[in-house]
Order: structure tokens, then C-alpha cells, then sequence
């Protein structure tokens, strides 16, 4: 089906945690979902209700009747629990329904073994700025899904973020990149807002500043275009604090302990794959 025939679409989520429903929120908002035909299904009463609550969509205790309902099935569950799903979903999944999970580690191949020959699956790797509307997602997608299928998923996660489809093989440096660096990021935020501290500033001060200072770097690297060493050298005037203040981030070797974070990520993504 053309991507733009089917919105807003009647989406059944396999699992109602925490990303499912920002999920099931940023696409309502985006016009994107019927939250009338959605469903979810979790067997926890207390995930249930949240995600009610939090999305205005139903969910229920049995996956069969969201696989039932729905075209679209968001594979949402931990990846221990993911051999299970598939093996109760598989009689029931069908051509018509295109099949996403957004599980980390567990490979198409797993996913097509565990459903069957023929359904339609695309993988997706999201953060948990997702949130907030906010996501970094890398996706792709299986030999048997159709072109639609890509770009309707590529219009999904656009629409909760910005979404980039890569050959699976990069999916766990997508991992080590977007899926962990939320993590990096709330560390470099804490330590300056501890410098402004140590410095004097009220810690509340300081939280909103270093929070504000990530963000406005952020927009200025994507709404500019400009390379970040561009950007950054437009900071450091010649004998200014700035640069006073890169020369001791290059003396504690700050920019070679953001690419080993994401290199040591990657790599454990790589090993979770190769046991899962």
C-alpha cells in the first residue's frame, strides 16, 4: 500500500512500555495513528493502564487480538522475551500486516525464523528521546519489505524525530552512537553543570544553563549545516576562555573518550547479537 494511503493507521503494539507509548503519542500527534482502531497488549495491569492513560489508545492483556486488529505490529518487548512472541504471533501474522520491532539485538533473521517466510519486516533502532519528540533512529528493513514499507516506516520515526535507514550491519553502531549516547550526553551535562557549581553558580542555575548549552549546540549543528569544528572555532577567540577551556578538555583527552564510549557500545552490541 502507498505510504500515503494508509494515515492514519490502525497500529498494534506488542508490549506497552515506556517507548511504545511515546511512540503511540508522537504518532497521534503527527496524524499518523487511529487511536480508535490501536491496540496494545502487555501482561502487566499496571503498563496497561499507564499506556491508556498516557495515549487514549486501548490496550489489552492478549497479543492475538492486537495482532488481529491491526495492520501495522510494533514489536515493542525485551529481547529475552522476543523467541516467545514470535512463536504465539506466527499463526497469525499475516501479508497484510507489516511487521517493525524496535527490540535491540534481535537480528531480521531472527525475526523472519521466528514469523515465517514472507512477512514483511523492518528493524529499528530508536532512543529514548523519543520521549520527547526528540528520537535518533537508524532502520532496515527486510528482503521481503516493500518499498511503501520503508518509507512509511522512514515517515514514522521521522515524525518522533529523525530517522536514517542504513544497512543492518551498521544498526549496532547506530547502537553505540544514538541508542547509548543519550547516556553520554546526561554525563557531560551533569559535569558542567558541577563546574558551574564548583564555580559558584546555585545548582538549579547551573542545570538549566549546561541543559540549554547541549541543546543550542545541537540546533546550531543541525539547523546550520556548518561542520562542528566550523562552529566551535567561531567560539574560540584568539587568548580567550574558550579556548582555554578546549585546551584542557584536549589535555584529559575529552574527544577520545567519546569515540571509545562508542566504539566499547558498539562492540557490546555487536557480542548481545551474537548470544541473542
Amino acid at each position: 500500500m502507498p505510504a500515503a494511503s494508509v494515515s492514519p493507521l490502525a497500529v498494534g503494539f506488542l508490549g506497552a512500555g515506556q517507548m511504545a507509548s511515546a511512540l503511540a503519542t508522537g504518532w497521534a500527534k503527527a496524524g499518523l495513528l487511529d487511536v480508535s482502531r490501536s491496540l496494545a497488549a502487555d501482561p502487566y495491569p499496571a503498563a496497561r493502564s499507564k499506556f491508556e492513560q498516557t495515549t487514549g489508545v486501548k490496550a489489552v492483556g492478549t497479543n492475538a487480538e492486537v495482532i488481529t486488529g491491526c495492520d501495522v505490529l510494533v514489536l515493542a518487548v525485551k529481547p529475552q522475551v522476543m523467541a516467545a512472541v514470535l512463536a504465539e504471533a506466527r499463526p497469525l501474522v499475516g501479508p497484510r500486516h507489516l511487521v517493525v520491532s524496535i527490540a535491540a539485538g534481535v537480528t531480521l533473521k531472527t525475526l523472519a525464523d521466528g514469523l515465517g517466510v514472507g512477512v514483511r519486516l523492518v528493524r529499528v533502532m530508536p532512543n529514548t528521546p523519543c520521549l520527547v519528540g526528540a528520537s535518533a533512529a537508524g532502520y532496515a528493513a527486510g528482503g521481503t519489505a516493500t518499498a511503501d514499507d520503508v518509507a512509511l516506516v522512514g515517515k514514522l520515526f521521522g515524525a518522533v524525530g529523525k530517522a536514517f535507514s542504513v544497512p543492518e550491519h551498521l544498526l549496532d553502531a547506530v547502537t553505540g552512537l544514538s541508542g547509548s549516547g543519550p547516556a553520554f550526553v546526561y554525563v557531560m551535562v551533569e559535569a558542567l553543570s558541577d563546574g558551574g557549581v564548583r564555580v559558584g553558580l546555585p545548582r538549579d542555575v547551573a542545570q538549566a544553563l549546561a541543559a540549554q548549552t547541549v541543546l543550542g549546540a545541537a540546533k546550531m549543528v543541525l539547523e546550520t549545516g556548518q561542520h562542528p569544528g566550523t562552529l566551535k572555532d567561531a567560539v574560540a577567540s584568539p587568548g580567550g576562555t574558550t579556548i582555554a577551556g578546549l585546551h584542557a578538555l584536549e589535555r584529559a583527552g575529552f574527544r577520545a573518550a567519546l569515540m571509545d564510549a562508542v566504539e566499547a557500545a558498539t562492540k557490546r552490541a555487536q557480542e548481545l547479537g551474537k548470544k541473542e
